[in-house]
C-alpha cells in the first residue's frame, strides 16, 4: 500500500513510531533542521503566524511561548491534528484539521506563514503558493523547509536497512513522484530540484531573501562521530521568503 499526503500518520503504528523518531534528542530534525529554521524566521513577537502541515504543533507551542500574537496550524492526518489540539491546550493556538490543497487561505490575514518538512508530500505546489502570498500581509514572510534535494532524488540510499554510510544521488533532474520506504511503510514524495523550487517561489510573486541547507554545528551535538556523520550531506533545504 502507498500513503499519499499526510495519511501514513493516521496508520497508528506509523503514527507512534514517526513520533518516537521524530522527538528523539539527536534527531536531524532537532539538531539541523530546527536550528537553521529558527534563526532565519528571527522574532515572532506580536505576529499572526501560519503553520501549514504542522503536526503535532510542538513547534506552535514554541512560537506562542515566544510571544507571537496568534497561532493557526493547518494539519491533514486526523490524529496529528488531534494530538496538535492536546498539545495547544491552553493557549491561544487552533489547528484546522484540512490538507493543504483544500483550506480556504483569508485574504491579507497572515504576517508570517511558515511550513516545515512537508511540501515534498505535495503533487502540485503551484497553487499552494499562489494562496500563500494571498493570504499574507504587505511585506509578509514565508518560510519553508523541504527534504534535500539530494536525498529525495533516489530512493536507492532509503532502501538501506543498516545504519547509512553513504548516500546515493540519481535521477535528480527527473522530477517527480518517489515511493519511499520509510518505518515499515510506503509513502509516496515529490522530488524537486533547488531550481525547480526556486522557479515556482519566483513564479509565485515572492522575493527569496535566504536559504539555508541547514549544515550542523557542533554545539548541537553530545557525540562527535554524529556530528562528522552529519557534516557529509545536506538533510533538508529552508527557503525564506517575503511578499
Amino acid at each position: 500500500m502507498e500513503y499519499k499526503g499526510s495519511s501514513v500518520y493516521d496508520n497508528e503504528q506509523f503514527f507512534s513510531n514517526f513520533l518516537a523518531r521524530r522527538n528523539r534528542e539527536e534527531s536531524p530534525n532537532n539538531t539541523m533542521e530546527y536550528p537553521a529554521f529558527m534563526e532565519l524566521l528571527g522574532d515572532v513577537s506580536q505576529k499572526r503566524i501560519l503553520d501549514l502541515g504542522c503536526g503535532d504543533a510542538q513547534f506552535g507551542v514554541e512560537l506562542l511561548r515566544q510571544g507571537c500574537l496568534s497561532y493557526e496550524g493547518v494539519e491533514g492526518s486526523r490524529k496529528m491534528a488531534e494530538q496538535a489540539i492536546l498539545n495547544l491546550a491552553g493557549t491561544r493556538g487552533k489547528v484546522f484539521h484540512s490538507s493543504m490543497e483544500q483550506w480556504e487561505y483569508p485574504l491579507d490575514h497572515y504576517d508570517v506563514i511558515v511550513s516545515r518538512v512537508s511540501f515534498h508530500y505535495i503533487k502540485r505546489l503551484e497553487r499552494i503558493l499562489e494562496q500563500i502570498h494571498h493570504a499574507l500581509h504587505e511585506k509578509g514572510r514565508f518560510l519553508f523547509s523541504v527534504q534535500h534535494p539530494l536525498l529525495t532524488s533516489s530512493q536507492a540510499s532509503a532502501e538501506q536497512t543498516a545504519r547509512k554510510t553513504d548516500w546515493i544521488v540519481d535521477d535528480y533532474f527527473d522530477c517527480g513522484k518517489r515511493v519511499e520506504p520509510w518505518i515499515n511503510e510506503k509513502v509516496v514524495k515529490y522530488h524537486r530540484t533547488f531550481e525547480e523550487y526556486f522557479r515556482l517561489i519566483k513564479a509565485a510573486g515572492f522575493m527569496i531573501q535566504d536559504v539555508s541547507e541547514c549544515g550542523p554545528r557542533k554545539e548541537n551535538f553530545s557525540k562527535e562521530e554524529e556530528y562528522k556523520r552529519r557534516k557529509r550531506i545536506p538533510l533538508f533545504l529552508v527557503f525564506a521568503c517575503q511578499k
